[in-house]
């Protein structure tokens, strides 16, 4: 029965993007790399869920959930501000220029080797880090939670690679044969069936801990383990509450205003208002987040107690112990999804920036678009093929390694972000201050987290024991507190390099004023209702923050 319903709804899936697709032209950049400019509300709002959650959030942020409690949903609702400032400021001037990758703009902002340094970098980070990632961590969350092993009669390790290949060879069949319409309808699918799946979860946990009452499930949850509902971390929290005024915010507007694997799907809106009613839609589902990649983990750790070998056990524990037979197929099917979408979206997303910022640029620039588009699905094969036999290896790399992704990512994320925000509040930086600001970024990030960091913390520890202190816990929050947290960190150096780039544009401006030239690929006439809609969803994250202080 399991088995039944999850091939039924991947099924259900794969034939409603086909259908949907059957008439979009793919033989042009539009139509291949962006839908044809062709996506509504609904489909973009979707997409942009399904892209972003996969299983290092729903089994990674429920762990962290399990250990910290409600605190850690700033990695969620936070997210709903920063759709809202793409919405309003972002997403217009990218559909005025007419761009299909983000990096496009640095190009008309500042110059071709500024277009290719961010393209570079934005492409590293998906083939090195985050497409294997994916396929690893979705690969052995299936695994786990429904016992691969025991069903195919294998060990974990080859269970692993048979998942791996499984997700990367359909992932990639949407990714490189469908192009982003079909990435993009597939996700709005799979997003309906992940909020569905993801919402039974903790109802059915809340059900069984109250005896068969919704109702006193929740009174006694939080009657329980009432400090598992403080919105605000301390300075050893993972996220303390000060960051959230740093370099939280940074982090997500980086995410969902300049990611192209995100952002993506905004850019083939058929107009800015379907575009901004998606990000605003996508923005108030997001403040329901929590429900599904939160409440789970502390309703685990209820039932579990404090003592799991490894937090990221709470999520799978809990599916198998509140979710009826009958369900589990639809949910694995549910997850798969999620995987998939997050695999293929970035997938595609990589291959739109080597087609159009590579190939087309150095490669072959009299190449015909049929000619780019035949080169990028090479490309993706290729980088699929790479990712697939790269993830099971992950097992063998050190502890920590989730763990320290948001930290390694700052590398590029804020670099790129300051030169994207300079670039449209100003008219007169030259090229040269966002080449200076990218390298500088990069390099004084690399320095203070992975040199100074670790010498600070290891000097703070010698000390400790030097004064008597043995206990583990309390010489990990030494070494914690030794340093600034790395979002305050982004913070401080987000704003070093504005003033480096606006210093060299005080003393070496460029000879004209920069001015956005209007493409007219897509009608720019905004949603009536942004400002009011806005608004409100900021305030109703503000409201849930201070309600759960």
């Amino acid at each position: 029965m399991a088995i039944l319903s999850f091939v039924g709804f991947t099924l259900l899936v794969g034939i409603i993007s086909y259908f949907a697709t059957r008439k979009t032209d793919e033989g042009t950049s539009d139509g291949y790399f962006l839908g044809g400019r062709s996506l509504t509300a609904g489909v973009v709002a979707g997409s942009l869920l399904l892209t972003n959650l996969s299983t290092e959030q729903i089994v990674g942020l429920n762990g962290q959930a399990y250990t910290e409690g409600i605190l850690v949903m700033a990695w969620e609702t936070l997210a709903a501000i920063a759709m809202v400032v793409t919405a309003v400021f972002l997403l217009p001037r990218y559909l005025k220029g007419g761009l299909t990758t983000v990096p496009q703009f640095l190009e008309t902002r500042y110059d071709k080797g500024t277009k290719t340094i961010a393209s570079g970098l934005f492409l590293l980070g998906y083939v090195v880090i985050f497409l294997p990632i994916v396929l690893y961590s979705g690969s052995l969350a299936i695994s786990t939670m429904f016992d691969v092993p025991g069903l195919l009669g294998v060990n974990l390790e080859t269970s692993i690679w048979i998942c791996v290949w499984g997700i990367g060879i359909i992932g990639s069949i949407y990714a490189i044969f469908g192009g982003l319409k079909a990435v993009a309808v597939s996700d709005t699918v799979n997003a309906v069936g992940l909020l569905i799946g993801g919402i039974m979860i903790p109802i059915f946990g809340l059900i069984m801990i109250g005896d068969g009452s919704l109702g006193e499930g929740i009174t006694t949850l939080i009657n329980e383990a009432p400090e598992k509902f403080d919105s605000i971390g301390d300075r050893t929290a993972s996220v303390p509450f000060s960051t959230i005024f740093t370099g939280m915010m940074l982090v997500q507007l980086f995410y969902w205003g300049t990611n192209q694997a995100i952002i993506q799907r905004a850019l083939a809106a058929k107009n800015l208002k379907e575009g901004q009613k998606g990000l605003l839609l996508a923005a108030f589902i997001k403040i329901l987040g929590p429900l599904i990649v939160v409440l789970p983990g502390i309703i685990a750790f209820y039932m579990f107690g404090p003592n799991l070998e490894t937090p990221d056990q709470a999520y799978p524990l809990l599916i198998n112990k509140v979710l009826p037979t009958a369900l589990l197929g639809f949910f694995a099917a549910v997850l798969f999804g999620a995987i998939l979408s997050s695999f293929n979206s970035a997938l595609n997303s990589s291959v739109t920036l080597f087609s159009i910022d590579f190939y087309k640029e150095y490669i072959n620039k009299d190449a015909s678009e049929m000619t780019v588009i035949k080169n990028g699905k090479y490309f993706g094969i290729i980088l699929a093929i790479a990712s697939m036999l790269i993830a099971p290896l992950i097992a063998k790399a050190p502890q920590g390694l989730f763990g320290y992704l948001q930290e390694v990512n700052g590398c590029y994320s804020i670099p790129i972000l300051t030169i994207i925000v300079v670039g449209y509040l100003t008219k007169r930086v030259p090229a040269i201050a966002a080449k200076i600001g990218i390298i500088s970024g990069s390099v004084l990030y690399i320095i203070s987290q992975f040199i100074l960091k670790p010498i600070l913390a290891d000097r703070a520890v010698e000390k400790a024991q030097a004064a008597g202190i043995t206990d583990p816990d309390k010489l990990a929050e030494v070494a914690t507190l030794s340093y600034p947290h790395y979002l305050h960190v982004m913070a401080i150096l987000f704003v070093a390099n504005i003033l480096i780039m606006l210093v060299i544009g005080k003393f070496y401006p460029r000879q004209t004023d920069f001015e956005l030239e209007y493409t007219r690929k897509v009608e720019i006439t905004p949603y009536r209702y942004l400002a009011p809609v806005g608004i409100g969803i900021v305030a109703l994250v503000i409201f849930i923050y201070a309600y759960f202080a």
